[in-house]
């Protein structure tokens, strides 16, 4: 017998801190939320990118999201966090200030981002969730990497995604 799916009508989201700002990704796309550990640079890499580490015997690669998004910002404090999310069919750590809570919110709440506030090549905010004392930034993880900068993430080529 064939299950009936629901419309979406609501959102299980992560949310976070950069830059003093509030942030969420889809909780389907997070695998955990570790401590800042040792993070080994490599060479030649963009900006944004910190580094590797090694996670349970696997290379992966760890961005300073807050950089990605160009926000202000310099070291983090003792709340940062790595939140491992699946991208493209690979692990990648994100560098954020802080993980606050694990949050349902309904879809009524969302509005899409105005064009004066995202240009179109900003196409990674999908929307502004109104909270009751805060506005959170919802983040879509496939657009916030182009499709280089998977290629250059996936380990010297070698990574879980396909080149």
């Amino acid at each position: 017998m064939l299950k009936e799916t629901k419309p979406l009508t609501e959102l299980q989201l992560v949310l976070f801190e950069l830059a003093s700002e509030h942030y969420a990704v889809d909780s389907s796309n997070v695998r955990e939320v570790m401590r800042m550990q040792n993070i080994t640079r490599v060479p030649g890499a963009p900006t944004f990118v910190k580094g590797v580490i090694n996670l349970r015997g696997k290379v992966m690669p760890v961005l300073d999201l807050g950089k990605r998004l160009g926000l202000p910002g310099g070291e983090h404090g003792k709340d940062a966090r790595i939140v491992v999310v699946e991208v493209g069919g690979q692990s990648i750590g994100m560098i954020v200030d802080g993980v606050s809570e694990v949050l349902r919110i309904p879809l009524s709440i969302v509005e899409p981002p105005s064009s004066l506030v995202t240009p179109d090549d900003l196409n990674y905010v999908i929307g502004v969730a109104k909270l009751e004392n805060e506005l959170v930034i919802l983040l879509d993880l496939d657009k916030l990497l182009n499709a280089s900068e998977k290629r250059t993430l996936s380990v010297g080529g070698r990574g879980d995604s396909q080149n």
